[in-house]
Formats: structure tokens, sequence, C-alpha cells
């Protein structure tokens, strides 16, 4: 399912090949450290650390039907491919694959991985208290599943429920007006929330491999409206209005398309990096929060 922003597939870099001798720090000046945390070996993860202002990002997908013509991890690998090039533009480090979400609408359609709502909050707690033990005390969330909507913000808000020494951010980009002209100019079709033309364009530009173009027309992604109630909110709307998890129409994707909106969004992340790396004000303001929500009776009451 797609998020509110544009996401991209995974991006497998190559091996750094260093010759023996080679010390992390030359490596590192010569900007060839794997931006994969799982690429890294044990030395080379400490100057990455220090490279990347210690920060790190956490790239979330899911295991989901996309429509009949892409596969079940394109959330995830999407999500991974937006990471990894916005990270080689500006340094910081990627988390291994991470596909523990919201999912439960899927549920009924095969090849689903649905954990429940307890577990995927703990594995993702736990998550960030590692990846902070290791000396990473920025944590950037980049969702790349529309079913992680509502969750992950108010997984973030909730870590304001005990003292941290780590902060935890939540990538929400504004719509690029420029990148969003050029993008709608290449657009065929109108309604796309699941499968549709963005997520196969942006998986044809990466991983054609796993795109089955021809299969796109064989299910409809037509809305059903099935159930229709004033001012309600209630779990079943997806399924109610796309039982068939397939949402737009995949046919007229085009890798063109797809670089553009990768291109794009990399474009946008990178500067949000930058923008964290440099940010002193969030832990300085937890920590002041941490300090009163001690002791709240002592809290200043300013005019």
């Amino acid at each position: 399912m797609r998020n509110a922003i544009v996401v991209l597939g995974a991006l497998t870099l190559g091996a750094a090949l260093i010759g023996p001798g080679t010390s992390a720090a030359a490596e590192d000046t010569a900007g060839t450290l794997p931006v994969c945390w799982e690429e890294l070996t044990a030395p080379d993860f400490i100057a990455a650390v220090e490279r990347a202002s210690g920060t790190a990002i956490v790239p979330l997908g899911i295991i989901e039907k996309h429509g009949p013509h892409l596969p079940l991890g394109t959330d995830l690998l999407d999500v991974r491919e937006l990471v990894t090039r916005a990270a080689k533009q500006e340094y910081a480090v990627v988390f291994p694959p991470y596909y523990f979400g919201q999912i439960f609408e899927a549920r009924h359609q095969p090849g689903t991985v649905s954990y429940s709502e307890r577990l995927i909050w703990d594995v993702l707690q736990e998550t960030v208290d590692e990846i902070a033990r290791n000396g990473i005390k920025k944590i950037i969330l980049v969702n790349g599943h529309g079913g992680n909507n509502s969750f992950l913000p108010f997984f973030c808000q909730s870590q304001l429920a005990r003292r941290r020494d780590y902060a935890v951010y939540l990538f929400q980009p504004q719509e690029d007006a420029t990148a969003g002209a050029e993008i709608q100019k290449l657009r065929k079709t109108a309604m796309d929330m699941h499968g549709g033309e963005i997520e196969t364009s942006t998986m044809m530009a990466h991983r054609p491999d796993l795109v089955h173009p021809g299969r796109a027309g064989t299910q409809s992604g037509s809305d059903l409206a099935r159930l229709v109630l004033p001012d309600t909110y209630t779990g079943i709307w997806w399924y109610a209005r796309f039982p068939n998890h397939y949402a737009g129409d995949g046919s007229p994707a085009s890798r063109e398309l797809g670089e553009m909106v990768v291109t794009a969004g990399a474009r946008q992340l990178a500067a949000m990096i930058r923008a964290v790396k440099a940010d002193t004000k969030v832990l300085e303001l937890q920590k002041r929060f941490f300090d009163e929500a001690d002791r709240p009776l002592a809290t200043t009451q300013k005019k």
C-alpha cells in the first residue's frame, strides 16, 4: 500500500573492495563506506557512525499483495531503494530490511505476513533501543507502507513516555511542487492508491525483473464503495473498497515515471537527513522535558 510519500525499492550495494592494510579512516575519507548496516564490518561500523554524525535510518516496509503483477515485498523493496539512494547523497547508516508493520487488512490475501499488534510495537521499540545502544542517537523512520500511517506517528509520540537518550524522527515530506508537476505530466491514471501506476513504475525503475505488467489487468483495482457511513472510521474500510488489495491500474506504468519518482523522493530525504544530522534542539529539548516530567510541581508556570 502506498504511503503518503512516494516510495521506491531495494538497492543491493556492492561491497567496497579494500586492499590489505587499508584503515577504516582511509576508507571513510575515500567515501567508500557502505551505507547498509549489514554490509559494514564491526570496525567500519564505528567509522560509519562517526561519518553519519550518529544518525541511522529504518526503512519500514511490509509483506503483502500488490495487485496480481507486483511482488509481495514491493513496499519493502521500494522504501529501501529510496533510503539507500538518499543515504548515498547524505551519508547515514541504513538498518537492514524491516517488514514488521500493521497489515491486518490484507490477511485474507495469499502471502501476507501479519504480526500481532503488540509484537509490531515491541519489535520497533526494541529495534530503536538497540540502534541507540550502538551509539546512534538520531533515528529516522521512513515509512514505505500506507498501513503504518497511524501507527508510526503514535509510536513517535510515545517516545516521550519515558526518558530516552536518543531521538526518533519520522520522515513526512511535503509535496515537491516542481517534481510533482513533472510527475503528473507522465501519469496516465487518476486513481492510484495501491499497486497502481506509481508503484508499478517505481519497481520498473529498479527491479524490472520482478514486475509482470501483462498481469496488471487480470484483476480489478476499482473502488467497490461497499460501505458509506458519514463522519465514521472503521477498520474494515479498505476491504470494503478494495477487496482485491489492488487500488488503481498498473498497466500504464513506465520506467521513466518510476525513475522520476525515485529521484525526487531520494532528493527530499537526503535534505531531511542533512537537517537531522545538524539538529541539536530535539535532544536538548527532550532532556529538558524529561527533567521537568520527573518533577512536574517544580515546573515553572510562565505567564
